[in-house]
């Protein structure tokens, strides 16, 4: 089977995307475009920090109610956007679980609290923990935790498929990182403007009632992901039993506003 709605990244206005679907048993249900070129992933990057951190959890190097980051914070608090840092500042700008505010900084200061913990720089240990037992051998974190991954669609398409059913970590763990952290915090989601509630998860966005919103209309409201500025999205949809990654060369914008919903409910209807 391969799914023909993927073949409208074509209508894209990007020079290069790729894209794919994934069922939880690692079934590829189909790609489209260059599957195995790198991109940039800018902040899907989040999603594979969050995952190595939550490694680092199950292996008891870090625990997720410990402090980390700015004072009377946790690594959840880092994890769910809500320790108060600025986007991409390490400078404070609100009391730990008080606002949903979007932070690069914070999970910059992630990657420097699990590397601290562990004794290991963050890219290996990302690599160790999560790449490499996924035979991710295309992907590598060349900088921050928070958006400098580089990654192909093959390589995002195992790592969808372990997320829909785990086996670096317990089912349970998964379970908590889609579930919503801090319930009711309101706060801006990128490119979307003020959203209340602004549900996370750890390290995952998840989309509620969001509404605008860079899934589809059709999407399921425990639909989690993440977007990233270069134009790229992975998002898994339990309802569906599915998840869809999508890459481009160009950078977010009203592009992606107006293309990335009615891509998702087309392939969401041919599943």
């Amino acid at each position: 089977m391969s799914l023909k709605s993927l073949a409208l990244i074509e209508n894209w206005p990007v020079s290069t995307a790729a894209a794919g679907v994934v069922r939880a048993d690692g079934t590829v249900l189909g790609t489209h475009g260059p599957e195995g070129q790198r991109f940039p992933l800018a902040s899907v990057t989040k999603p594979l920090t969050a995952y190595a951190v939550l490694v680092a959890y199950e292996e008891g190097a870090v625990e997720l109610d410990e402090p980390a980051g700015p004072e009377g914070a946790t690594v959840r608090h880092l994890l769910a956007h809500t320790s108060g840092l600025a986007f991409d500042e390490h400078r404070v700008t609100s009391a730990p679980g008080e606002r949903r505010l979007y932070s690069n900084a914070g999970f910059e200061q992630l990657g420097d609290h699990v590397a601290r913990a562990t004794e290991i720089p963050f890219a290996e240990y990302l690599r160790q923990a999560v790449l490499e037992p996924l035979a991710m051998t295309a992907t590598s974190l060349e900088g921050s935790p928070a958006k400098d991954a580089v990654s192909t669609v093959a390589d995002l398409l195992g790592f969808a498929a372990e997320i829909q059913a785990p086996r670096l970590l317990d089912p349970r763990t998964v379970a908590e990182a889609m579930t919503v952290q801090y319930p009711g915090t309101k706060g801006v989601l990128p490119g979307y403007g003020h959203q209340n509630p602004n549900d996370w998860g750890l390290g995952f966005e998840i989309r509620a009632s969001k509404s605008p919103h860079w899934t589809g209309g059709s999407s399921s409201p425990r639909t989690f992901g993440h977007f990233g500025q270069s134009g790229t999205f992975l998002w898994i949809d339990p309802a569906a039993g599915a998840a869809c990654v999508a890459l481009t060369d160009r950078a977010f914008g009203p592009w992606a506003v107006e293309a990335w919903p009615p891509f998702t409910d087309a392939v969401l209807a041919e599943l």
